[in-house]
């Protein structure tokens, strides 16, 4: 972000930077297009899915759990023994505090690890962006946002292209 708004302050305070002059080459990528579509980011989608799949299905066998004994206790609560209906109405709030403090942890750990894939994904995503702007000599790249680029100078296929050559399958995260 803070290299395409310096971009931008540079364009705008030199008038010799607003037009491109023979021997400059500037480009421009579209991060969340390459963030959405590298098979890297696509890795560590999977990666998640499979670490966090079989405490989300606990977690959803307790929900389904806790909706039968809410039935149970609005179909039989009425005529239940008091002591058993107090006992099954705690039951319930012990399974609802639990199931909250589960999907809490769960929420928290996933967020975590995905900001950890993110990181790990965003380097390599940047590194494949600058050596290829290296190796095409390019003297700029702008990141998205930006208010226009021209389709002409979106290099986000050639970079997103180079990230699937280069990918190794089950690396993402490594």
């Amino acid at each position: 972000m803070l290299a395409s708004g310096l971009a931008l302050v540079l364009a705008i305070a030199a008038p010799s930077a607003q037009a491109q002059t023979p021997g400059e080459h500037i480009g421009f990528v579209d991060m969340k297009r390459l963030v959405d579509n590298a098979p890297q980011m696509e890795d560590s989608r999977r990666k998640l899915e499979a670490e966090f799949s079989a405490r989300d299905a606990t977690l959803k066998a307790d929900e389904t759990r806790l909706g039968e004994r809410r039935a149970t206790y609005a179909r039989d609560g009425a005529t239940l023994p008091k002591d058993k209906a107090d006992a099954m109405k705690r039951e319930i709030d012990a399974l609802e505090r639990s199931i909250k403090r589960n999907r809490d942890n769960l929420r928290n750990e996933l967020k975590t690890r995905s900001d950890q894939e993110l990181d790990q994904s965003w380097r390599e995503i940047n590194n494949v962006v600058v050596e290829f702007a290296r190796d095409a000599g390019f003297d700029l790249i702008v990141q998205s946002p930006v208010i226009y680029a021209s389709p002409r100078i979106d290099i986000t296929d050639q970079v997103l292209e180079r990230l699937k050559r280069q990918h190794q399958p089950g690396t993402a995260g490594q």
